[in-house]
């Protein structure tokens, strides 16, 4: 096996979305499972095992036959290379999609894991992983009330075994239902949305941010989920080279004819240097409602009054009304110190014209295994509450401003969760330039 195709195979859990519901019903509360040892990888012995698992705390093992079953087994107590141990937590289950989820529990007071450095798992002598390299042992013992067939359907080849640490989730740190009739509602409400100062027929929102952040992906992600397909209407390069290059809006309609009352302005990204990236006063420009459609960016030299195009008189409708700053949260730091550095800059200014603030974290498949596993652990994951929590920070801008988003971009069919997250920002945004106009009257 290729260096390549053994790291790739460490970091790939063989459990699929189906198979993770349904351990899911095994526990009481919500969990995290962390894969620590794969065999096939690490090897089928018990000294690899140990290696990988022994110290870990909660672990759940799965085994795979080539008969179909996944069965396997959960303590709580850490793995060691040798001793006994009881655990009225542990139990031993099993599944296969025709036949749904069984679980067995430890019976009390008995000995629920063995360890031997020789040894794979071994949950109370009853079923034993790897005893003899890729071979399952089981016997009937007393510590759990199950037997062969039911648990192995009688086949004792292992052909993959897993272990996962059980990694104990909180509370939502926000609240998202991602099913696809509230899906439907939020693009029901995007739909009929009535802007409070009714003489402009769309909120123009503006993306900004470092090149590669994503704004064109997420502006093609939101007309995906309006036309219900995936669509690439915003030219995505992810660089310098082949990024956005002018001033672009984009406004998105239905399959049935439906507008929503909002227009997304692209622009070119920024960068730490001056040779590449919008000019920052370009950018202020633009809010104020001066540059052009179709506007081609001078990175040396930002746009004139005399510039072709330009517009002296903006009208309210012309302007911007909601910025959203775009950052790429599958970065190890968000923001350099020179980036952070000019966006505050530029933050500075949009909020002396008073001018509402949103940020997007994108990527957050790719920031979090948690997430990449699964996109509805994006409101679980530690780790981006901790990233929209540094942002926050470092922006000025609340929480309640600051959404997780996957952009469409490998993906060639539309996602109900992928789209949740997507119009649950934009709602957002669109409700913050409603209030920008209400503070204009005020």
């Amino acid at each position: 096996m290729s260096r390549l195709h053994r790291a790739m195979s460490e970091i790939t859990s063989k459990l699929t979305i189906e198979e993770r519901e349904q351990i899911a019903k095994l526990f009481n509360e919500k969990v995290n499972l962390h894969l620590l040892y794969k065999a096939s990888v690490h090897g089928f012995d018990g000294k690899s095992f140990h290696d990988k698992c022994d110290g870990q705390g909660p672990t759940l093992t799965v085994g795979y036959n080539k008969s179909g079953y996944v069965f396997g087994g959960y303590t709580s107590e850490d793995f060691v290379t040798d001793g006994n141990k009881k655990d009225n937590k542990a139990f031993l289950y099993r599944f296969r999609h025709a036949y749904g989820l069984m679980k067995f529990a430890v019976q009390l007071n008995t000995v629920a894991v063995y360890n031997h450095l020789k040894h794979g798992p071994n949950f109370g002598d009853s079923l034993v992983f790897m005893a003899d390299g890729n071979r399952i042992r089981y016997t009937s013992g007393p510590s759990y009330c199950v037997d062969e067939n039911t648990l192995l359907g009688g086949d004792q080849n292992l052909s993959e075994c897993e272990v996962y640490r059980v990694e104990e989730l909180k509370a939502p740190w926000r609240n998202i239902t991602f099913d696809e009739w509230h899906k439907r509602n939020q693009i029901a409400s995007i739909n009929s949305y009535k802007l409070y100062r009714s003489s402009v027929p769309q909120a123009r929102i503006l993306l900004i941010g470092p090149i590669g952040g994503g704004k064109s992906s997420f502006i093609n992600s939101v007309n995906s989920v309006f036309r219900g397909h995936v669509t690439n209407r915003a030219l995505a390069g992810g660089g310098t080279i082949n990024g956005t290059k002018m001033f672009r809006t984009y406004s998105f309609g239905n399959a049935d004819g439906k507008s929503p009352p909002l227009m997304l302005c692209d622009t070119m990204g920024m960068t730490e240097c001056t040779e590449w990236g919008i000019h920052s006063d370009d950018i202020i420009s633009i809010i104020k409602g001066h540059v052009p459609k179709k506007y081609q960016f001078n990175t040396t030299s930002p746009i004139q009054t005399d510039t072709k195009g330009y517009i002296k008189s903006a009208t309210i409708g012309e302007r911007i009304h909601c910025v959203v700053y775009v950052l790429d949260a599958s970065k190890p730091t968000l923001l350099s110190p020179e980036m952070e550095r000019k966006m505050c800059t530029i933050q500075s200014q949009i909020t002396d014209l008073e001018i509402p603030q949103v940020v997007l974290l994108t990527k957050v498949d790719e920031a979090c295994p948690l997430v990449g596993e699964d996109l509805r652990n994006v409101v679980w994951s530690e780790h981006i509450e901790q990233k929209v929590l540094e942002v926050g920070k470092k922006l000025c801008v609340p929480v309640s401003c600051i959404f997780p988003v996957k952009n469409y971009w490998l993906d060639i069919k539309c996602d109900d969760v992928m789209d949740v997250l997507i119009l649950s920002a934009l709602l957002q945004m669109l409700r913050y330039a409603d209030d920008y106009f209400e503070n204009l009257d005020d």
